[in-house]
Protein backbone atom coordinates (compact mmCIF):
# COMPACT_ATOMS: atom_id res chain seq x y z
CA UNK A 1 0.00 0.00 0.00
CA UNK A 2 1.16 3.13 -0.94
CA UNK A 3 1.45 6.18 1.63
CA UNK A 4 -1.01 8.73 0.81
CA UNK A 5 1.23 11.97 -0.13
CA UNK A 6 -0.22 14.60 2.35
CA UNK A 7 1.52 18.36 3.62
CA UNK A 8 0.59 16.44 6.98
CA UNK A 9 3.90 16.23 9.36
CA UNK A 10 4.46 12.02 9.31
CA UNK A 11 5.73 9.25 11.83
CA UNK A 12 6.79 6.18 10.50
CA UNK A 13 6.63 3.20 12.77
CA UNK A 14 8.27 -0.16 11.27
CA UNK A 15 7.44 -3.71 12.98
CA UNK A 16 7.45 -5.51 10.01
CA UNK A 17 6.75 -9.16 11.38
CA UNK A 18 3.83 -11.43 12.23
CA UNK A 19 0.09 -10.96 13.78
CA UNK A 20 1.67 -11.81 17.73
CA UNK A 21 4.58 -9.26 17.18
CA UNK A 22 1.85 -6.66 15.79
CA UNK A 23 -0.57 -7.01 18.72
CA UNK A 24 2.60 -7.02 21.68
CA UNK A 25 3.42 -3.97 20.52
CA UNK A 26 0.02 -1.89 20.30
CA UNK A 27 0.33 -0.22 23.53
CA UNK A 28 3.84 1.15 22.09
CA UNK A 29 2.01 1.96 19.13
CA UNK A 30 -0.67 3.98 21.22
CA UNK A 31 2.01 5.62 23.06
CA UNK A 32 3.43 7.05 19.88
CA UNK A 33 -0.27 7.83 18.69
CA UNK A 34 -0.80 10.06 22.10
CA UNK A 35 2.78 11.43 21.73
CA UNK A 36 1.92 12.84 18.16
CA UNK A 37 -1.72 13.64 17.70
CA UNK A 38 -1.41 16.20 14.77
CA UNK A 39 1.03 13.79 12.84
CA UNK A 40 -0.09 11.31 10.16
CA UNK A 41 1.07 7.90 11.80
CA UNK A 42 2.46 5.28 9.47
CA UNK A 43 3.05 1.49 10.22
CA UNK A 44 5.56 0.15 8.42
CA UNK A 45 4.23 -3.52 8.29
CA UNK A 46 3.70 -6.89 5.93
CA UNK A 47 -0.25 -6.27 4.27
CA UNK A 48 -2.11 -8.73 6.29
CA UNK A 49 -1.74 -7.04 9.00
CA UNK A 50 -3.60 -4.08 7.55
CA UNK A 51 -6.39 -5.68 8.06
CA UNK A 52 -6.24 -5.03 12.25
CA UNK A 53 -4.47 -1.90 11.94
CA UNK A 54 -8.06 0.33 12.24
CA UNK A 55 -9.06 -1.83 15.11
CA UNK A 56 -5.80 -0.46 17.15
CA UNK A 57 -6.38 3.09 16.96
CA UNK A 58 -3.02 3.82 16.53
CA UNK A 59 -2.16 4.11 13.02
CA UNK A 60 -3.40 6.09 9.82
CA UNK A 61 -2.28 4.08 7.19
CA UNK A 62 -0.06 0.86 6.39
CA UNK A 63 3.48 0.85 4.30
CA UNK A 64 3.43 -3.00 2.62
CA UNK A 65 7.02 -4.08 4.14
CA UNK A 66 7.80 -7.59 4.33
CA UNK A 67 11.18 -7.46 6.70
CA UNK A 68 13.30 -4.44 7.26
CA UNK A 69 15.43 -5.12 4.30
CA UNK A 70 12.20 -3.89 2.21
CA UNK A 71 11.34 -0.98 4.02
CA UNK A 72 12.38 2.28 1.15
CA UNK A 73 10.52 5.66 2.46
CA UNK A 74 8.77 6.91 -0.42
CA UNK A 75 8.02 10.63 0.63
CA UNK A 76 9.97 13.26 2.84
CA UNK A 77 11.70 12.61 5.74
CA UNK A 78 9.63 12.33 8.58
CA UNK A 79 9.39 13.73 11.63
CA UNK A 80 10.11 10.65 13.65
CA UNK A 81 10.88 7.33 12.99
CA UNK A 82 10.03 4.35 15.83
CA UNK A 83 11.74 1.28 15.44
CA UNK A 84 9.74 -1.62 16.91
CA UNK A 85 10.81 -3.90 14.87
CA UNK A 86 14.53 -4.64 17.11
CA UNK A 87 17.67 -3.59 17.52
CA UNK A 88 19.06 -3.56 14.53
CA UNK A 89 21.66 -3.50 12.63
CA UNK A 90 19.11 -3.69 9.43
CA UNK A 91 16.27 -2.25 11.07
CA UNK A 92 18.39 1.14 12.40
CA UNK A 93 20.06 1.22 8.95
CA UNK A 94 16.81 1.06 6.62
CA UNK A 95 14.90 3.99 9.40
CA UNK A 96 18.12 6.13 8.93
CA UNK A 97 18.17 5.73 5.38
CA UNK A 98 14.65 7.48 5.48
CA UNK A 99 16.84 10.79 7.02
CA UNK A 100 13.87 11.49 10.37
CA UNK A 101 14.16 13.93 12.14
CA UNK A 102 14.43 11.98 15.27
CA UNK A 103 14.66 8.17 15.52
CA UNK A 104 13.75 6.21 18.52
CA UNK A 105 15.17 2.98 18.79
CA UNK A 106 17.66 0.78 21.21
CA UNK A 107 21.20 1.68 21.23
CA UNK A 108 23.19 -0.32 17.74
CA UNK A 109 26.70 -0.63 18.31
CA UNK A 110 27.08 -0.20 14.39
CA UNK A 111 25.44 3.03 14.51
CA UNK A 112 27.29 4.73 17.62
CA UNK A 113 25.59 8.04 16.82
CA UNK A 114 22.47 6.23 17.36
CA UNK A 115 20.78 7.73 20.97
CA UNK A 116 18.67 4.68 22.82
CA UNK A 117 18.58 2.59 25.70
CA UNK A 118 20.16 -0.95 25.66
CA UNK A 119 18.71 -3.92 24.61
CA UNK A 120 17.64 -6.43 27.62
CA UNK A 121 17.54 -9.79 27.10
CA UNK A 122 14.68 -11.39 28.66
CA UNK A 123 12.53 -9.00 28.66
CA UNK A 124 8.80 -9.05 28.18
CA UNK A 125 8.03 -8.71 24.14
CA UNK A 126 5.03 -5.69 25.29
CA UNK A 127 7.07 -4.66 28.33
CA UNK A 128 10.42 -3.83 25.89
CA UNK A 129 8.64 -1.95 23.64
CA UNK A 130 7.18 0.19 26.30
CA UNK A 131 10.49 0.76 27.77
CA UNK A 132 12.10 2.04 24.51
CA UNK A 133 9.11 4.54 24.87
CA UNK A 134 9.38 5.65 27.55
CA UNK A 135 13.07 6.42 27.47
CA UNK A 136 12.26 8.76 25.57
CA UNK A 137 9.52 10.42 27.28
CA UNK A 138 6.53 8.85 25.84
CA UNK A 139 4.04 7.81 28.08
CA UNK A 140 3.24 4.00 27.61
CA UNK A 141 1.20 1.73 29.58
CA UNK A 142 1.85 -2.31 28.89
CA UNK A 143 -2.07 -2.91 30.05
CA UNK A 144 -3.03 -1.12 27.06
CA UNK A 145 -3.37 -4.45 24.82
CA UNK A 146 -7.26 -4.58 24.22
CA UNK A 147 -8.71 -4.11 20.45
CA UNK A 148 -11.53 -2.66 19.33
CA UNK A 149 -14.35 -5.55 18.11
CA UNK A 150 -14.23 -5.54 14.34
CA UNK A 151 -17.61 -5.08 12.76
CA UNK A 152 -19.95 -7.87 11.40
CA UNK A 153 -21.73 -10.64 12.48
CA UNK A 154 -18.52 -13.30 13.88
CA UNK A 155 -18.30 -16.78 12.37
CA UNK A 156 -19.43 -19.30 14.66
CA UNK A 157 -20.16 -16.70 17.71
CA UNK A 158 -19.46 -18.63 21.25
CA UNK A 159 -17.82 -21.53 19.75
CA UNK A 160 -14.28 -22.78 21.78
CA UNK A 161 -11.36 -22.25 19.91
CA UNK A 162 -8.71 -24.94 19.28
CA UNK A 163 -5.80 -23.40 17.46
CA UNK A 164 -3.45 -26.37 16.44
CA UNK A 165 -0.91 -23.82 14.47
CA UNK A 166 1.52 -21.66 14.87
CA UNK A 167 4.35 -19.88 12.64
CA UNK A 168 7.36 -22.27 14.03
CA UNK A 169 7.08 -25.97 14.13
CA UNK A 170 8.82 -26.55 17.15
CA UNK A 171 5.71 -24.22 19.24
CA UNK A 172 3.16 -26.55 17.77
CA UNK A 173 1.58 -29.48 20.25
CA UNK A 174 0.98 -32.70 18.94
CA UNK A 175 -2.50 -32.86 16.95
CA UNK A 176 -3.09 -36.13 18.29
CA UNK A 177 -3.93 -34.06 21.42
CA UNK A 178 -5.35 -31.03 19.87
CA UNK A 179 -7.78 -33.80 18.66
CA UNK A 180 -8.56 -35.22 22.15
CA UNK A 181 -8.93 -32.23 24.14
CA UNK A 182 -11.36 -30.96 21.11
CA UNK A 183 -13.16 -34.49 21.01
CA UNK A 184 -13.63 -34.10 24.92
CA UNK A 185 -15.31 -30.49 24.73
CA UNK A 186 -17.49 -31.31 22.31
CA UNK A 187 -18.77 -34.21 24.77
CA UNK A 188 -19.14 -32.03 27.25
CA UNK A 189 -21.91 -30.39 24.91
CA UNK A 190 -19.58 -27.32 23.70
CA UNK A 191 -19.26 -26.15 19.64
CA UNK A 192 -15.75 -26.58 19.32
CA UNK A 193 -14.39 -24.60 16.23
CA UNK A 194 -10.93 -25.83 14.66
CA UNK A 195 -8.73 -23.06 13.41
CA UNK A 196 -6.13 -21.56 11.28
CA UNK A 197 -4.75 -19.86 8.78
CA UNK A 198 -4.28 -20.01 4.91
CA UNK A 199 -0.75 -22.36 5.08
CA UNK A 200 -2.63 -24.48 8.30
CA UNK A 201 -5.86 -25.41 6.52
CA UNK A 202 -4.81 -28.86 5.87
CA UNK A 203 -3.20 -29.27 9.49
CA UNK A 204 -7.21 -27.93 10.81
CA UNK A 205 -8.79 -30.06 8.77
CA UNK A 206 -6.32 -33.03 10.03
CA UNK A 207 -7.25 -32.22 13.71
CA UNK A 208 -11.30 -31.88 12.98
CA UNK A 209 -11.28 -35.30 11.20
CA UNK A 210 -9.42 -36.92 14.28
CA UNK A 211 -11.75 -35.39 16.67
CA UNK A 212 -14.79 -37.05 14.80
CA UNK A 213 -15.17 -33.61 13.59
CA UNK A 214 -14.79 -33.14 9.89
CA UNK A 215 -17.21 -29.99 9.45
CA UNK A 216 -15.78 -27.63 12.05
CA UNK A 217 -12.48 -26.68 10.28
CA UNK A 218 -14.83 -23.93 7.73
CA UNK A 219 -13.09 -21.21 8.83
CA UNK A 220 -9.28 -22.52 8.44
CA UNK A 221 -7.67 -20.15 6.16
CA UNK A 222 -10.49 -18.77 4.84
CA UNK A 223 -11.62 -16.07 7.59
CA UNK A 224 -8.72 -13.32 7.09
CA UNK A 225 -7.17 -11.33 9.93
CA UNK A 226 -10.46 -9.10 10.79
CA UNK A 227 -12.74 -12.35 10.51
CA UNK A 228 -10.31 -14.46 12.80
CA UNK A 229 -10.82 -11.37 15.31
CA UNK A 230 -14.31 -11.36 15.19
CA UNK A 231 -14.38 -15.18 15.82
CA UNK A 232 -11.78 -15.16 18.96
CA UNK A 233 -13.19 -12.29 20.16
CA UNK A 234 -16.81 -13.89 20.67
CA UNK A 235 -15.34 -16.87 21.77
CA UNK A 236 -16.30 -18.86 25.19
CA UNK A 237 -12.87 -20.17 25.01
CA UNK A 238 -9.80 -20.15 23.02
CA UNK A 239 -6.90 -23.19 23.71
CA UNK A 240 -3.84 -22.30 21.62
CA UNK A 241 -0.05 -22.71 21.93
CA UNK A 242 2.41 -19.35 21.74
CA UNK A 243 0.85 -18.03 18.65
CA UNK A 244 -0.72 -15.06 17.57
CA UNK A 245 -4.13 -16.19 18.23
CA UNK A 246 -3.35 -16.52 21.74
CA UNK A 247 -2.51 -12.82 21.66
CA UNK A 248 -5.94 -12.65 19.80
CA UNK A 249 -7.90 -13.92 23.12
CA UNK A 250 -5.80 -11.55 25.40
CA UNK A 251 -6.50 -8.86 23.03
CA UNK A 252 -9.77 -9.63 23.40
CA UNK A 253 -10.01 -10.48 27.09
CA UNK A 254 -11.64 -14.07 26.37
CA UNK A 255 -10.70 -16.64 28.36
CA UNK A 256 -7.89 -19.06 27.36
CA UNK A 257 -5.33 -21.53 27.51
CA UNK A 258 -1.97 -21.19 26.13
CA UNK A 259 0.09 -24.40 25.94
CA UNK A 260 3.74 -22.66 25.74
CA UNK A 261 7.26 -24.38 24.67
CA UNK A 262 10.22 -24.16 24.01
CA UNK A 263 10.06 -20.28 24.39
CA UNK A 264 9.27 -19.37 27.77
CA UNK A 265 5.95 -17.43 28.71
CA UNK A 266 7.79 -14.82 31.20
CA UNK A 267 8.52 -13.65 27.42
CA UNK A 268 5.80 -13.56 25.12
CA UNK A 269 2.86 -15.31 27.90
CA UNK A 270 -0.53 -13.51 27.91
CA UNK A 271 -0.94 -10.74 30.70
CA UNK A 272 -1.23 -12.50 34.25
CA UNK A 273 -5.01 -12.23 34.52
CA UNK A 274 -7.32 -15.27 35.62
CA UNK A 275 -9.15 -15.66 32.46
CA UNK A 276 -5.91 -16.40 30.88
CA UNK A 277 -4.46 -20.11 32.53
CA UNK A 278 -0.76 -20.89 30.99
CA UNK A 279 0.99 -24.64 31.20
CA UNK A 280 4.90 -24.85 30.59
CA UNK A 281 6.79 -27.56 32.25
CA UNK A 282 9.91 -24.96 32.50
CA UNK A 283 12.01 -27.76 29.94
CA UNK A 284 13.63 -26.53 27.67
CA UNK A 285 13.36 -27.43 24.07
CA UNK A 286 10.49 -28.94 22.18
CA UNK A 287 10.73 -31.66 24.45
CA UNK A 288 8.99 -29.72 27.51
CA UNK A 289 6.14 -28.66 25.34
CA UNK A 290 5.29 -32.41 24.66
CA UNK A 291 5.35 -32.65 28.52
CA UNK A 292 2.12 -30.92 28.37
CA UNK A 293 -0.49 -33.91 28.91
CA UNK A 294 -4.28 -33.87 27.46
CA UNK A 295 -5.98 -34.13 30.95
CA UNK A 296 -3.99 -31.45 32.35
CA UNK A 297 -5.36 -28.66 29.35
CA UNK A 298 -8.87 -30.15 29.74
CA UNK A 299 -8.78 -29.24 33.61
CA UNK A 300 -7.66 -25.90 32.53
CA UNK A 301 -10.16 -25.57 30.04
CA UNK A 302 -13.36 -26.63 31.94
CA UNK A 303 -12.31 -24.91 35.10
CA UNK A 304 -13.24 -21.53 32.57
CA UNK A 305 -15.53 -22.92 30.64
CA UNK A 306 -17.59 -23.47 34.37
CA UNK A 307 -16.61 -20.65 36.16
CA UNK A 308 -15.44 -18.33 33.36
CA UNK A 309 -14.19 -14.88 34.37
CA UNK A 310 -15.74 -11.35 34.00
CA UNK A 311 -15.25 -9.88 30.55
CA UNK A 312 -13.06 -6.61 30.99
CA UNK A 313 -14.46 -3.52 31.23
CA UNK A 314 -12.41 -0.86 29.35
CA UNK A 315 -12.21 0.14 25.63
CA UNK A 316 -9.02 -0.90 24.82
CA UNK A 317 -7.82 2.56 24.15
CA UNK A 318 -6.53 3.24 27.37
CA UNK A 319 -6.32 7.00 28.52
CA UNK A 320 -3.06 8.17 29.69
CA UNK A 321 -1.11 11.74 29.82
CA UNK A 322 0.10 12.91 26.97
CA UNK A 323 3.97 13.26 27.33
CA UNK A 324 5.31 15.91 24.93
CA UNK A 325 8.09 14.26 22.50
CA UNK A 326 10.72 17.04 22.96
CA UNK A 327 11.05 17.56 26.82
Amino acid sequence: MAVTSTAMPTVVMLRALGLGDLLTAVPALRAVRRAYPLHRLVLAAPRPLGELMPLTGAADELLETPGPSDFRWPGPPPDAAVNLHGRGPQSVAALLAARPGRLLSHACPDFPEVRGPRWQDGEHEVRRWCHLLRWFGLAADPRDLLLRRPPGKPYAPGAVIVHPGAAHPDRRWRPQDFAAVARALTADGHHVEITGGLAERGLAEKVARAAGLPGHAGSAGRLGLCGLAALVASARLVICGDTGVGHLAAAYGRPSVHLFGPVPPRLWGPPPRRRHRVLWTGRPGRRGLEDITVPAVLQEARELLANPPPAPVDTGIRRVPVVPVDR
